[in-house]
This record gives C-alpha cells, sequence and structure tokens, in this order.
C-alpha cells in the first residue's frame, strides 16, 4: 500500500486491467504475434535470440491457470484488487476453450482467491441471438462485473449486433471494456479507432465505456471522448509498453495533468509487461514514484487508482469501504 502524505491512511490501489496469464484462456497464436513483434525489435538490434526460444520463455510465462501468481504479484506491491478481462478470441483464432468454460474457470478463480477480483467476461457479436443469451446466463448465474469487446476480432464496436448486449449491460448497470488500438498482428486494426465506438456511447447513455489503452494510444482522440461523452472512460492498461518520447512515466505525468482525472483508470495489463519487472516495479513507480502522481492533489490519486472504477461497477460488485 501507498503511503499517504502527512500520515494520512494509503489510497486503495484497484488494477482495472488484468488478465490470467494463461495458455488456457490466451491463444497461442496470439502470443506468437506478439513474439514476432518483439522478435524484430531484437533483431534490428543485433540482439535477438532464436525465435523458438522466445516462444518458449513466453508461454513458460503463462501458466498461472489459477492466478496464484498473480495474487502474489499483487500482495507484494499493494494492489487489493484486480479486474480479469477475458477477451473472446474463439471467432478468431483457435483457443483451447469455449468462452463458457472460460467463464466457468474465471469464476473458480474467484472462488479460490474470494475478494481480489472483478471479472468481464467477453462476446462476439456474430453469435447472434445466442451469443445474447449465453452472455446474460453466464453474468446472472457467476455475477461477474462487466463486458469485454475485442474488436480486433473484426467487429465495430457499434455494430447493431452488439446492441442487445448494451441493453442487457444497461438493466445491469455492468460497464463495457471495448479495446482500442493496436494489437496482435494477425488482427484487425481498423475496428479498434476510439471513434468506432462513439455511435454506441451516444446510443446507450446509461451504459458506461471505458476505452482500453484509451490513456495509451490515440490518446488526442480518446481524451476528447471522454471529455465530452459522459459515460466515456479511459484506461491505461499497457502504458509500460508505449513507445512515448521521454518514457512512460513523462507520458503518464502528461496525462494525468490533463484535467481527465476523473475519467482515468489505473491498469496495468497483466501479464504484458511481466518479464520486465512485473506489478511490483510498476506499481512502484506510478503510485511512489517522484514523476508520475507526484503534485496531484491527493483526492486525484484516488480518482486514478480506485474510485473511478469503482464508479463505473455496477453497485453490487463495489466493495462496502469505498474509499
Amino acid at each position: 500500500m501507498n503511503a499517504g502524505a502527512g500520515g494520512a491512511p494509503p489510497v486503495p490501489v484497484y488494477d482495472g486491467h488484468c488478465h490470467v496469464a494463461s495458455t488456457d484462456f490466451i491463444p497461442m497464436r496470439f502470443i506468437e504475434d506478439v513474439v514476432a513483434n518483439v522478435h524484430r525489435r531484437l533483431e534490428a538490434e543485433g540482439a535477438a535470440p532464436r525465435r523458438g526460444r522466445l516462444v518458449d520463455a513466453y508461454v513458460a510465462q503463462h501458466q498461472d491457470h489459477h492466478a496464484d501468481q498473480l495474487v502474489r504479484e499483487m500482495d507484494d506491491s499493494g494492489v487489493d484488487r484486480a479486474v480479469l478481462l477475458v477477451p473472446d478470441f474463439t471467432l478468431r483464432m483457435a483457443s483451447p476453450l469455449t468462452i463458457e468454460e472460460m467463464a466457468r474457470r474465471h469464476h473458480e478463480i474467484r472462488l479460490r482467491h474470494p475478494d481480489r477480483f472483478w471479472v468481464y467476461i467477453g462476446a462476439d457479436p456474430r453469435r447472434g441471438p445466442e451469443g445474447v443469451e449465453l452472455f446474460e446466463r453466464l453474468v446472472d448465474t457467476y455475477g461477474f462485473d462487466g463486458l469485454k469487446l475485442y474488436p480486433p476480432c473484426g467487429y465495430s464496436p457499434s455494430d447493431p449486433g452488439l446492441y442487445p448486449y448494451y441493453e442487457a449491460c444497461a438493466a445491469r448497470s455492468l460497464p463495457v471494456f471495448v479495446h482500442t488500438g493496436p494489437t496482435a498482428g494477425s488482427l484487425d486494426f481498423a475496428p479498434a479507432h476510439p471513434l468506432r465506438v462513439d455511435q454506441a456511447v451516444r446510443d446507450f447513455p446509461r451504459v458506461n465505456f471505458v476505452l482500453g489503452h484509451g490513456g495509451v494510444t490515440h490518446v488526442d482522440v480518446a481524451a476528447y471522448l471522454a471529455a465530452f461523452r459522459r459515460n466515456v472512460y479511459l484506461d491505461i492498461g499497457g502504458f509500460a509498453g508505449a513507445a512515448t518520447p521521454g518514457g512512460w512515466p513523462a507520458h503518464l505525468r502528461h496525462l494525468f495533468r490533463l484535467g481527465l482525472n476523473h475519467k482515468i483508470i489505473f491498469g496495468t495489463d497483466w501479464p504484458l509487461n511481466r518479464i520486465s519487472g512485473g506489478l511490483g516495479r510498476l506499481v512502484e513507480e506510478v503510485v511512489r514514484g517522484p514523476r508520475v502522481l507526484a503534485g496531484l492533489p491527493r483526492r486525484e490519486h484516488a480518482l486514478i487508482l480506485n474510485r473511478n472504477l469503482l464508479r463505473v461497477l455496477p453497485p453490487r460488485s463495489r466493495p462496502n469501504d469505498m474509499s
């Protein structure tokens, strides 16, 4: 936990963007795409190991099937709770499990680690009415906390096929987390532009939309959506991998001074940077380091680190202590 100034109690830290680091949930094709980009960079620098060796290293980092290691890192770094996002890649990439099986497994993870995780379950509008029925059943059976969309799989977040999902979310006060920006090289980038969500945002004013990576890529567009659409929030997951002048601490410091801290949700996109220090390094630099939050009013620390996430969660999912 981060120490408060002047002896004030610490601000709870909630990570609004995590995944279970497991090859049961993340397709091998996705991992291979990530490795291809890493290998290309290392090759250009003259330091590339054999690609197969890199794949093996990434696969080894994705064997935390029950989220035990994630919870240990959360404990060590002072992260109280986290959102587990469950993208539905199954219509685009070969996946070991169905989305229904992934839902059951994430429910078991929450039972294994009580009061540590919220879960946003994935969907794909191309499943038709049966997909909507499945989503509603999973949410109601397991008490999941939001909808996770991955438009690079080949659909717009304003696709009319998603509107029944949004109606279900409005009825249950569930947020919608929408991936924006670049991703695996074999997926589609165009549907992931932040403006693609704007029609849905206007058509469903009672649904809160969180732009995944909105504080990291396409920041100019995502920021004005957050500024002028009352139901749009920005996630900063993946900030440690952002290629920005001056490095990611300078990027976050600039972002946190745009007057949007009532709309920004802290997130790491774990296990994205697990191989280079994990949660401990990221939380230490953001929460306790001298370059990111320093100088901001304490109330804005709380907005970024926990309160904004609590505001988008359904009331039943919020802990009793809203501090």
